[in-house]
């Protein structure tokens, strides 16, 4: 039986660092409008939704011909992509960061990827990750790290730098968490019924909760650098790659 698919692009007005980005320019339409039609001509999802609580953002979409759905107000973007889906049929859901214009096809692919091999259901969400390489991108806690065990499973997230670099005479490899995540329907309902869990009230990190819940996280590693816009200066970055096109 084949898998329904769909893509939901949490979205809120008032970003803590650089409110109102999504409602910025990159050329002649807004960074919600770009991520939202580069998420629809991916061809990978049955359908493409924006979940907000901001009018101004819902109207964006509808008025360029898009699907929007009004959402009360949450703290995290998993909670809100919950509230949007729980009356959607649908089997598997990716959650696709706003403020990341540019994502390519492939990572997506094999996100999903993961849950058509995943028979037994074992696997409650993928995500991506990239190797980190310069010290400062390291050490940046806006870049939010994760480890792995062997198989390739989250074992936890972090601003701070892990793993702690104790024995030199061995290469540290160093990876940051992109925040694209594709989930099991049932287990995105079940984080949004759970109670913000301790470590991830700490870290402001909101898949920590999947982890102290004891659910399990498929790490996908991706080259794939696009750019995140948190900052202002992010923006100008964003408007950059897009002039190259």
């Amino acid at each position: 039986m084949m898998m329904k698919i769909i893509a939901v692009i949490p979205a809120r007005y008032e970003a803590s660092r650089f409110p109102g980005k999504l409602m910025q320019k990159l050329g002649e339409k807004t960074v919600i409008s770009t991520t939202y039609e580069n998420v629809v001509k991916t061809g990978l999802f049955s359908d493409v939704f924006v979940a907000t609580d901001s009018e101004i953002i819902f109207n964006e979409i509808q008025s360029n011909g898009g699907k929007a759905v009004m959402t009360g107000q949450h703290e995290t973007g998993s909670d809100r992509i919950a509230e949007a889906v729980e009356n959607i049929n649908c089997d598997i859901v990716v959650n696709v960061q706003g403020d990341e214009p540019f994502l390519k096809t492939e990572p997506l692919k094999q996100l999903m990827e993961v849950f058509q091999q995943d028979l037994n259901k074992k696997i409650s969400l993928a995500s991506l990750k990239i190797k980190l390489q310069n010290q400062e991108d390291i050490e940046n806690p806006n870049h939010v790290k994760v480890i792995t065990d062997l198989n390739g499973f989250a074992l936890y997230f972090s601003r701070s730098v892990i793993p702690y670099h104790r024995e030199k005479s061995i290469d540290a490899e160093y990876f940051r968490h992109i925040g694209v995540y594709a989930f099991r329907k049932e287990a995105l309902l079940k984080f949004s019924r759970l109670p913000m869990s301790p470590l991830e009230k700490l870290e402001k990190i909101e898949c920590i909760r999947y982890l102290e819940n004891g659910m399990k996280i498929k790490m996908i590693e991706t080259d794939f650098v696009g750019v995140g816009i948190d900052v202002p200066e992010d923006l100008e970055k964003a408007r950059a790659i897009l002039n190259q096109k």
